[in-house]
């Protein structure tokens, strides 16, 4: 026995977990060091895990997003229905990219290794990431099913006992406007699995594993009993909300009822819209992923993320539903109801726990998904950038401005997209009284102008804009956040989803959605209003407005 009362096989169990996540972690720095895409290099849109060989993920590399993370969680398992222990040798990486049993949609690549101790399978490394482009119709939310979105790759072996396959590699490129850069991305996710092994090799032998089973249990079993535990401190009860987002060609309905009982919490969808003709809709893969997240946040954002704690949370939908549509919906654009999950989550949580629960956020983040007006042949340039909204504001705190939430996705510098074409940034700056009005204010979101440096025009798709018209809403008597908006410089307003033309010598100027605020604007403190003032977070007729005439 140790001082502190534990058995030293249970500190040995605990040592070895906290390596596996070190582990899992350069794993994924490994996939940010070389990726060719901006999109991860930059903004880390990717993933990267350790699994057993039941295909149970054990642990999550800090880096990477929800979607990615707690989508793997469940997809693992869909190879080792395909392709059995038995059947794995050395050196195989397994790769697909169907957005029902991957990650929500074809831009996401998940690549697993299974790894070795002997001849045996003792692990699997699993990574995804968000790749530049599919072929098909672009990132739009313009198709009407998965067949006009781009390449579907089934569950197939990439790599056998060390031999890539370079015909499917081949396949993968010659659907893609950027083959250069996707096929560098797919040898970085083989390549940053190959990392994981090594250090999980070096650890196995440290530790004088021959296989995770002991390990497995241990981390399993303690996450479970600890999201029990948080589960169970929630009042039980029925909580039920709705929500309403732009849509597409209607708006979307989201309804969500919350059954929380003794150490069971089960979110139920049915209600909600029916599944939209284009591609917004979100796999119920994506639904599971941000949903599990929303009430993790609120619940036990302390307990380790894994197939343990996930466990505790059923997430029920009606098929055929926007929260769970069924091949071949579209669902490019799948952030724009599976981001916004979370605050229905919040919505539902905020009856059980009111003073834990912060506003509603900009939710989706705007992928500003931008090429050029080629009427044939290859594009000349067709680059990704993404613009951020704010926070929802919280008990005792601001919202975070320009903060990607849930998907925790960074931005990607100017710079970078104007080195990859002939774009030009104007104005990217905070956006003043975009943020809800409260006790506590709503995060600020940004004002983004792009141009062009000739005397061109470009295209922008609009796929994952949303709450132009129904903006975050605010708590405990909180101001909802400022809309979004969508115009060129010379004034003509744009729509939310459909792909837009930037005519020559014109600009594009997009202003992100604000997040909600907290409390009765009236408790803001006249120190904290003039502090914002001063920082220019407000002006003087918006403060007057929010605070000192309401």
């Amino acid at each position: 026995m140790t001082p502190q009362g534990l058995p030293r096989s249970t500190i040995d169990s605990q040592v070895m977990w906290a390596r596996l996540i070190s582990v899992v972690e350069e794993q994924a720095q490994a996939l940010l060091r070389t990726a060719f895409g901006s999109v991860v290099r930059e903004a880390g849109d990717l993933s990267a895990g350790v699994y057993n060989v039941q295909g149970e993920m054990l642990a999550q590399a800090v880096t990477g997003t929800p979607g990615h993370v707690n989508t793997m969680a469940m997809a693992v398992s869909h190879f080792l229905e395909r392709f059995p222990l038995r059947s794995m040798k050395p050196g195989d990486v397994f790769v697909t990219n169907d957005p029902w049993m991957g990650t929500g949609h074809l831009f996401d690549y998940v690549m697993v290794t299974p790894a070795f101790r002997g001849d045996q399978v003792v692990a699997f490394f699993a990574s995804t990431c968000h790749v530049t482009d599919v072929g098909g119709r672009g990132f739009t939310a313009d198709a009407n099913s998965i067949y006009e979105e781009g390449v579907l790759i089934p569950h197939m072996r990439i790599r056998s006992q060390d031999v890539v396959n370079d015909e499917l590699l081949a396949i993968i490129a010659g659907n893609s406007r950027n083959p250069i850069e996707v096929i560098g991305d797919i040898r970085s996710l083989i390549s940053c699995n190959d990392a994981g092994i090594k250090r999980f090799d070096g650890m196995m032998l440290e530790f004088g594993l021959e296989n995770l089973d002991s390990l497995s249990a241990h981390i399993l079993e303690s996450s479970t009993c600890a999201m029990q535990d948080a589960i169970r401190a929630v009042p039980d009860g029925i909580y039920a909300t709705q929500m309403t987002l732009d849509g597409y060609e209607t708006p979307i309905t989201l309804k969500a009822r919350l059954t929380v009982d003794g150490e069971r919490a089960v979110l139920d969808y049915h209600g909600s819209s029916g599944a939209s003709r284009y591609g917004i809709n979100s796999p119920k893969c994506y639904t599971d992923a941000y949903s599990a997240f929303g009430l993790k946040c609120i619940v036990a954002p302390d307990v380790p993320n894994n197939a343990g704690s996930l466990a505790c949370f059923e997430v029920q939908a009606e098929p055929g539903s926007c929260v769970d549509p069924r091949h071949p919906a579209p669902v490019t654009a799948r952030h724009v109801i599976g981001q916004m999950l979370p605050d229905i989550v919040f919505g539902c949580l905020a009856q059980a726990l009111p003073a834990k629960v912060p506003a509603e956020s900009a939710g989706s983040i705007w992928v500003l998904a931008m090429s050029d007006l080629a009427a044939s042949g290859a594009p000349r340039f067709n680059v990704m950038n993404v613009g951020l909204g704010g926070v929802g504001a919280g008990p005792g705190r601001d919202g975070l401005s320009t903060t990607a939430f849930p998907s925790g996705v960074g931005t990607i510098p100017v710079e970078v997209t104007e080195t990859e074409s002939p774009l030009i940034f104007h104005r990217k700056e905070l956006l003043p009284d975009s943020g809800g009005p409260g006790t506590q204010r709503g995060g600020l979101s940004q004002i983004i102008e792009v141009g062009h440096t000739g005397s061109e025009g470009f295209a922008v798709s609009a796929a994952t804009w949303d709450r132009l018209v129904y903006p975050a809403r605010g708590r405990a008597g909180g101001s909802d956040g400022q809309s979004g908006a969508a115009y060129l410089g010379s004034g003509t307003r744009l729509e939310g989803k459909q792909t837009h033309r930037v005519p020559a010598g014109d600009t594009l100027v997009v202003e992100l959605p604000g997040g909600g605020g907290f409390g009765d604007p009236k408790e803001r403190t006249p120190e904290e209003i003039e502090a914002d003032l001063e920082a220019g977070y407000v002006t003087a007729a918006g403060a007057e407005k929010a605070y000192r005439g309401a």
